[in-house]
């Protein structure tokens, strides 16, 4: 018997609009970083989202450092994040030298709990030591709650950095997800649901804040016929080539949005009333882009647990995994302080029982049965 091709977590999904886009750079031989399809890209991304302005760079990690950066974040300062996240949402923090709090998530989005959030303001307004800014991350496509996350940032006056790398294309009460902070971040990283291979972007309605994050991506270039630097930059801007991918891509994002929705859609169909089963919620008035189907497994009542159904996956050539392990239980992040939910840490149930299972847009219908399956084996076995 041979072994079944390998049906991937999240792999990219190209169209053939790709091709033209990266063609035209080579046309003019303008592959290095700056060109028309930067412009383009830069210009789509802003006007798909309805902000003023879009910066491309290298990925959505650096447009998260050039938020902290034009926040002045530095040194003895404190950033609030939310914990459920992947380590990228983080680190920057600490390239600039400052102290991560962390903050758990509630059930109704999985992501940050305001009932925590306003309990870590009172507690550092309390201290005389307000954070510099808070990085709220809408998990899996899904937006947090954003108008009880933001009227609290408000009333303490700590702007928003809204980590949107997985909810590209996704709604908040008709409001386009990454635009309801001071900055907005998004990744197009191999695995999301539209790349360029690996990329990002920082959106903003502040003009003069991007125009300075582009300057600070350029290595700081000053004014001048040579080379003159007078202060710190980064070699973060987007390359042509890749920026032509990511035209070609924003071509075809609602497409992929409702791809992604109808795979969840058969997944929940399938084991949606399973007891023990039970899946990220869509926070009434959203629209989640579903970039991976998430769900928890309770194993007194599915028979079986997340391991279990990530190991018999796996001998299927199938890829499913965990959801994050929360960032304070991450060894790097062992003695930084975290606000749990409640009297029990929202973030630590949804890692223990957690799932995600294989998501991406050019899953064929045949491919998603396996996947059913498999996992229909265990639940009713």
């Amino acid at each position: 018997m041979t072994r079944q091709d390998r049906i991937f977590l999240s792999s990219p999904h190209m169209s053939e609009n790709e091709q033209k886009y990266i063609k035209e750079a080579f046309d003019l031989n303008w592959i290095a970083p700056m060109g028309s399809n930067v412009d383009g890209l830069e210009q789509d991304i802003a006007e798909y989202n309805d902000v003023k302005d879009a910066a491309v760079v290298v990925s959505g990690t650096a447009a998260i450092h050039l938020a902290l950066k034009l926040l002045a974040v530095g040194p003895e300062d404190i950033v609030f994040c939310s914990t459920l996240t992947f380590v990228a949402s983080v680190n920057p923090i600490l390239y600039q030298g400052a102290e991560p709090v962390l903050i758990d998530s509630e059930m109704d989005t999985w992501n940050m709990s305001p009932v925590a959030l306003e309990r870590a303001m009172a507690e550092a307004k309390d201290n005389g030591k307000l954070p510099k800014a808070v990085i709220i991350v809408n998990l899996y496509g899904q937006s947090a709650q954003m108008d009880e996350l933001t009227e609290i940032c408000s009333t303490y006056g700590v702007p928003i950095i809204e980590d949107a790398a997985e909810s590209l294309g996704s709604t908040y009460k008709g409001k386009k997800s990454g635009t309801f902070g001071r900055f907005g971040i998004y990744s197009f990283n191999g695995n999301k649901i539209i790349t360029t291979s690996g990329g990002g972007a920082l959106v903003s309605h502040d003009e003069e804040s991007l125009k300075r994050a582009r300057f600070l991506a350029t290595q700081a270039r000053d004014q001048a016929i040579h080379y003159q630097h007078s202060q710190v930059g980064y070699n973060y801007r987007m390359s042509n080539i890749v920026a032509g991918i990511g035209r070609g891509q924003m071509e075809v994002l609602d497409e992929r949005v409702q791809q992604r929705r109808a795979v969840f859609e058969r997944y929940f169909e399938a084991f949606g009333d399973i007891p023990g089963v039970k899946f990220q919620p869509e926070l009434e008035g959203t629209m989640s882009n579903r970039w991976l189907t998430a769900l928890t497994i309770k194993p007194d009542a599915a028979g079986c647990s997340n391991q279990e159904i990530i190991d018999q996956l796996a001998d299927e050539n199938i890829e499913a995994r965990p959801v994050w392990k929360p960032m304070h239980l991450q060894p790097l992040f062992k003695d930084v302080k975290y606000y749990p939910h409640g009297e029990d840490s929202v973030s630590d149930y949804l890692f223990k029982y957690g799932l995600c299972l294989p998501s991406g847009s050019n899953m064929t219908v045949q491919d998603q049965e396996r996947v059913i399956a498999v996992i229909s084996r265990i639940l009713r076995k």
